[in-house]
This record gives structure tokens, C-alpha cells and sequence, in this order.
């Protein structure tokens, strides 16, 4: 379908895709302080950028709870990217070093050790 649409074709690697994924998924359960840092940053960033889109105090004030609050959610929406781009390079560079299979089958067996290594941190914080 896409095809008929567009004049030319491309080609997508499925499994560079489905690796970089699962990496940056494994990454994104593992490193959860980084990923809050990001997420802090990010709305930081989209509150201050939004600010100068206002020139009166009045009108900024008036709808700041409801901005803030779309702020998080795309911070939290965007903190994604960091992660796929290392996801990637993880994967590119498993492809690159052991073969394109290892890179689906190690990003399996980071996700499962980063969801585990992530329950157990939530159940430690939780019981101090």
C-alpha cells in the first residue's frame, strides 16, 4: 500500500528495529534515575519554552496548571528518544561484533534482567 503512494521504496530492517527496541526498552527499566533526570530535564526545558511564548503575566498565569500538566505528559512522552538512540547503538554494535541474531536475543535476556533488576529496586524503596 505504501508503495502506491510513494514514487520510490525503502526498505526497513525489521530486526535492526526490533532490536534497537527491546535494547532501549532494557535500558529505559534499568536506568529509571537517569530516565526520571531526562523526564525532569525535559519538562524543565517545555515550561521555560513555553513561558516566552506569553507576554502577559496575566494570560500565563490564567492556563499554567493545565500547560504544565501537557508539559509532563510530553516530557514523559519524549524522554523515550535519548533511549532509542542508545538502544540502537547497543544493537548496532552486537550486530556489528556477534551477528544480527545476538542483538534480538541479548536485548530479550536485558529486558527480563531490567524489569527484575526494576521490581526489586520499586519492592527495596518501598519497604524503607
Amino acid at each position: 500500500m505504501l508503495t502506491e503512494i510513494l514514487p520510490f521504496r525503502f526498505e526497513l530492517d525489521t530486526i535492526a528495529i526490533a532490536g534497537a527496541s527491546l535494547w532501549s526498552l532494557a535500558l529505559y527499566l534499568g536506568l529509571s534515575k537517569v530516565n526520571e533526570w531526562v523526564i525532569e530535564q525535559l519538562n524543565r526545558w517545555f515550561n521555560f519554552a513555553e513561558r516566552s511564548l506569553y507576554t502577559s503575566q496575566s494570560e500565563f498565569e490564567k492556563t499554567r496548571k493545565a500547560r504544565e500538566s501537557q508539559n509532563s505528559f510530553y516530557a514523559s512522552l519524549f524522554s523515550i528518544v535519548p533511549f532509542l538512540v542508545v538502544g540502537a547503538l547497543c544493537n548496532w554494535v552486537l550486530e556489528i561484533s556477534l551477528g544480527q541474531s545476538w542483538g534480538i536475543s541479548t536485548g530479550i535476556l536485558a529486558c527480563m534482567g531490567a524489569g527484575i533488576y526494576e521490581l526489586g529496586r520499586r519492592n527495596g524503596e518501598s519497604s524503607d
